[in-house]
Parts: structure tokens; sequence; C-alpha cells
């Protein structure tokens, strides 16, 4: 097995190209005007939002839902007792003695959000509080493909940090604000996703958002949409050289406008420094970090990683499609939102950078391709650790032979643990939170590096950009990703998404035998595991010559070109799923072969590479 590694490390075979360059579908519109104003004494906020949701759906809705985040924050909640019971509890929401940190809040501490008055198109609507999801039924049915306006005053109280949103995080930021306002749940095909916050992922409706901030004016904000009034603002948002129109009295209102996003985050510290980077051909890249010497030289090393991720991204998926983007200091490790990321952490520069390349992909991987992150997450975290992980490879000149080898290796462990579920299982719904989390990173990253295996790098990093191209701005499920892949590929792939998304089936591929037959060798071949694959073989010989034979699955209806052109390749016949066994004859004696390897890329993710490879008794 030693000898084998040095042997296919020697072919360089991971060597990706990037290229510089629905019917009746529907989806939801909503357009959100929000004026709050919070005190940042007791953290306590009040606001006013107008909503314009139009129905584009062919439904007529009756009952209409609304997200209340901020009530997960109170002991008994949802997410309190889920807390409480999982087997291994996430340990930024525990205590030492892993208690829940939720359970112990006291009142000041705990967050809420409730609806004081709602109603719709200015009558009255009936509407009732079940813990974080509000639900509404309306006195007249929107009809499909009409309009309709909410208008309600709301309350809150920003709880103390315990899971990305909170005030006074652990690096000391006083307000991280996501998932803070009344949100209104998705409405899709399916029917109404109304999730109950347990601590997990999210799902939001495209729209424009027009949002008055207003607060104490020592406090710099940063977050998602454009300012719109930086001359009354200042603090690093006014255009060079102009000066800032000073405003009366204690606070400022910050006016900001988001065109086409599905959320908004904002956070605020008064200690913030605020620089900019305005890229080149780019988007104008904002850092808001707080002014401590022990975070001030991260913060700087963040920045021209940043652009360089910025390029690499939009020239391997798709052009960034606004017009800004910023990086703040917050949060309780790292999370994404529209146009911005919440990051915390300054000691540690290459911990920052990393979170922050992951964060940003997260802005075509999420913000752009709005998958349902609480059925599809692997379609959201694991794109974005496969192209985090190629862009880290490149610009942070990591050079790896295999930029995933950390996503199979927790792919393995998961595997072998007895303890997985399938990919296709909600996101609250996983048994433990290490398989949720390997799930959604390291096997949903593998989808797309072993589709690579399946149809070639070219025409993965193809697919790659097609499908951002065809359903960016909208919510792809799973299906659009596997046909954008058959288009540009001509083969059938609905094996693949099926056998590993929906089940927990795995890899197993052997060499068998290797025996004399005549002048020539038979290499025979056994499917051990559940799941079929194509076969690509390596056979090195002792005078240091090589070839590959490829053995396409019969049900790809399709092969792959040769993914090593320096090296001769034989296309097989078809191997038909049912047959456990499949063997071939080659005309060189068996004394002239040095090692045969099953998959030399290490590409597919076969759980035992120990009977991958057949080397001859010493």
């Amino acid at each position: 097995m030693k000898k084998l590694l040095l042997t296919v490390l020697l072919i360089g075979c991971f060597n990706l190209s990037f290229a510089q360059n629905q019917t009746n579908y529907w989806q939801q519109h909503v357009d959100y005007t929000m004026d709050v104003n919070m005190d940042v004494e007791n953290y306590q906020y009040t606001g006013t939002q107008k909503l314009v949701y139009t129905n584009n759906s062919p439904d007529a809705l009756s009952r209409v839902y609304y997200h209340l985040y901020f009530n997960a924050f109170q002991p008994g909640s949802e997410m309190d007792i889920r807390l409480q019971n999982i087997q291994d509890p996430d340990r930024r929401m525990i205590t030492e003695d892993k208690k829940s940190r939720i359970a112990s809040l006291s009142e000041s501490e705990i967050g809420y959000l409730h609806v004081e008055s709602l109603t719709q198109d200015g009558e009255q609507v009936s509407y009732q509080e079940e813990g974080t999801v509000l639900v509404v039924d309306l006195e007249k049915p929107i009809p499909a493909g009409g309009k309709t306006t909410f208008e309600m005053t709301f309350k809150g109280q920003v709880p103390v940090q315990i899971r990305r949103s909170g005030r006074n995080n652990a690096d000391g930021v006083a307000l991280s604000m996501s998932q803070w306002y009344p949100k209104l749940a998705e409405y899709d095909f399916e029917g109404w996703h109304a999730d109950p916050y347990i601590a997990r992922e999210f799902h939001g409706v495209w729209g424009d958002f027009d949002v008055k901030l207003t607060l104490d004016k020592d406090y710099i904000v940063g977050g998602t949409g454009y300012l719109q009034n930086p001359q009354e603002i200042g603090h690093g948002y006014e255009a060079p050289g102009t000066s800032v129109k000073k405003q009366k009295g204690k606070t400022l209102t910050w006016h900001f406008k988001a065109p086409m996003v599905h959320d908004f985050m904002w956070a605020a510290d008064p200690e913030y420094v605020h620089d900019t980077l305005q890229m080149e051909n780019g988007p104008t890249l904002h850092f808001l970090y707080k002014n401590d010497p022990k975070f001030v030289e991260t913060w700087k090393a963040v920045q021209p990683m940043t652009e360089k991720a910025m390029n690499f991204f939009s020239r391997n998926i798709g052009e960034y499609p606004y017009e800004q983007y910023s990086v703040i200091q917050g949060g309780d490790g790292g999370m994404e939102y529209a146009m911005a990321t919440l990051i915390t952490g300054g000691d540690k520069p290459g911990s920052v950078i990393g979170t922050m390349i992951h964060e940003l992909a997260h802005s075509w991987f999420q913000h752009v391709l709005a998958t349902n992150e609480a059925k599809h997450e692997w379609m959201d975290e694991g794109f974005t650790s496969f192209i985090s992980a190629l862009c880290s490879n490149e610009i942070r000149e990591q050079n790896k032979e295999n930029p995933f080898e950390n996503s199979y290796k927790g792919y393995y462990n998961l595997a072998l643990s007895g303890k997985e579920q399938p990919m296709s299982t909600h996101a609250d719904r996983y048994d433990l939170n290490f398989a949720y989390g390997i799930s959604a990173y390291s096997k949903g990253a593998v989808f797309l590096a072993q589709l690579g295996y399946v149809i070639g790098q070219d025409k993965l990093m193809e697919s790659v950009r097609k499908y951002f191209e065809g359903f960016k701005f909208k919510h792809p499920v799973p299906n659009d990703i596997k046909r954008t892949a058959e288009k540009v590929s001509g083969m059938e792939l609905d094996w693949y998404l099926t056998d590993w998304t929906q089940t927990t089936n795995t890899i197993d591929y052997g060499i068998k035998s290797v025996e004399t037959v005549g002048d020539g060798t038979k290499i025979t071949m056994e499917r051990i595991g559940l799941m079929p694959m194509p076969l690509d073989i390596l056979l090195v010989y002792n005078d240091g010559s090589r070839e590959t034979f490829y053995a396409p699955l019969r049900m790809m209806r399709g092969e792959k070109e040769n993914p090593y052109p320096q090296i001769e390749r034989t296309v097989l016949p078809d191997w038909p799923w049912a047959y456990s066994n499949y063997d071939f004859t080659i005309n060189r004696p068996i004394s002239d072969i040095q090692a045969v390897v099953i998959d030399p890329s290490q590409l597919m993710a076969d759980i035992n590479a120990e009977n991958n490879v057949w080397q001859p008794e010493e």
C-alpha cells in the first residue's frame, strides 16, 4: 500500500482546468420596508414593517406564516429542549458543565420577537404566536397572481450571544443582528416552509429591502444593502474628500436598500474600524472590525485575500451580482448573509482567512443559488466546501494534489461509524450534530468532487457554471444540479443523485484476482458495496510504462474523456450494476505487472482502499 501511494501520486492526475469563461417555474416575491429603533442600553428595539407580498403561485392562499427567530433564545424553547437532549450538543451553546446556556437565561438576557399589530390591506387579521412561528389566518385570501400588503408593528430583545445572533459576543462586538425581524416564510411548489428554529438552517423569499435603523450615533453599522445617506452618516461611508453633514441629537438613522436578496443582516459596535477596498472591475469590499491591537493585524491580512477569493469565485462560478460585499467581525464563528458575513476571531489570521473564503463562497451557494437549506443543506454547505477548497488551494498556494482530502476523510469517518443518515434527512432531524456536520459539509463536497470523477473535471466545472447561470436568483433543488450535469456531460446520472443523497449505500470495489491466462493476464474485479460507479483502472509495469482501462457503468449511457491524456487508455465494455464480478484480459504476462490500481485519482469515495490495489507478492 505504501508503494502504491507513491506510484499513484507520480501520475499527477488532479489538474483542474478553470476556463474564464423551466418550464412553469414560479416563486414568490416580497418587498420589505422597515423602520427600526434600537436602544443600545437595554438591547430592546421596536419597529414597523410594511410588506408587499406577490403571490406568483397558482394557489389562493388563506394563511401565511412569519418566522420569529429570536423567540428560540428562551428557556423551554424548542431550541433549548433540543440542546438538552441531543447527545453531542454544539459546544458554543452549552456551559462548562455541559448544560444548555439558553436554559439559564434571565428575563433581561433572553431574546424575543413579538408582533404587536398586523393588518392586511388595512384590515386587522387573526394571528397566533407559536414559538418561533407566527400563524396568520387571512380575512381575505390572496388569489393566484395577486398582491397584498401587510403592515405590522413589532418589538424585540436581542439575546445574549449564543448562536449566530446576539449581543456582546466573544470578541466584544455589541450587536450581531441576524434573523432579527419578522420574516415571511417561503411558499413554493412543495407548500409552506414554516420550520421552527431549532438552531440550524434557513429558507427565505426573494425580494427588495428598504430598511432604516436608528441607534446611538457612536455606533458604526455594517451589513446587507447599500447605504443611502452616507453623507449624513460618515464613519467611513462618505465619498472620499467630502464633508459629512453632522446630525443633531444622540442618534443616527442609517438607511439601507438591498435589491433581490432573501435576508437582511446588520451588526453594530462603537469601536468598529471601517476599511474599504475598491476592486478593479468588481464590487466595493467593506471590512468592519474591532479597534483592538489583537485583531487589527489579522483583519488587515484578510482584505487582499478577500479580493483574491472574490475574483476566483466570479471566474469559476459566475460573476458576483452585487456592487458590495462586507466582511464583519461578529456572530459566533462564521455565518453567511446577503451581501455580507459575520466572522469571529483575530489572533489566528489563517483561521479567519479560511472562514472568510468559506463564507464568501456562500454568496454564490445560498445567497444567489438559494436552496432550501433545511431540506438540502448539502447543496449549500457541501458545494461551498467544494469550491472554497479549490479557492484556498490556489490563492493560499496550498498545492494539494487533492484539495478535497479532508472532505473525503470526514465522509469515511461517518460512513464507517454506523451513525450515518441519508443526506435527504431534514437538517433538524439528524440524531447527532456529528452526522449532520459531515453529511452537509464533507459528503456534500464529495458529491461534486466525485461527480468530477464520473463525468470529467472540465465537464464538472462547466456544469457548475451552467448551474449558476441557469438557477441564480431561484431556489434550485437537487434535480437541478443533476440535470445540468446530464446536459453538459451527455450522461444519465439519476443513479448517482439517488444513491449518494437518498441512501447510505457505500462504494466498495476491489481487485478480486490477477491470474495468468495463456500468454496474457486476466484481471477480475468485484463490486462489494451497493452503490454503482464507473471504474478507472491503472496498470503500472516493471519497465516503467503505464496504461489505463476504463469500465463505464452501463446505466450512465455514456463515457467520460480520458482524464490522463498522457497515458494510453482502453475503453472496456460497460459494467452492468447487477453483475458483482467483472473481468478483462490484457496481452501481457503477469510477470510484467508491478501494480494494478482502481481509481488512481482517489476521487471515488471507496470506503476500503486496501482492496483497490494489487501488487505481486515479494
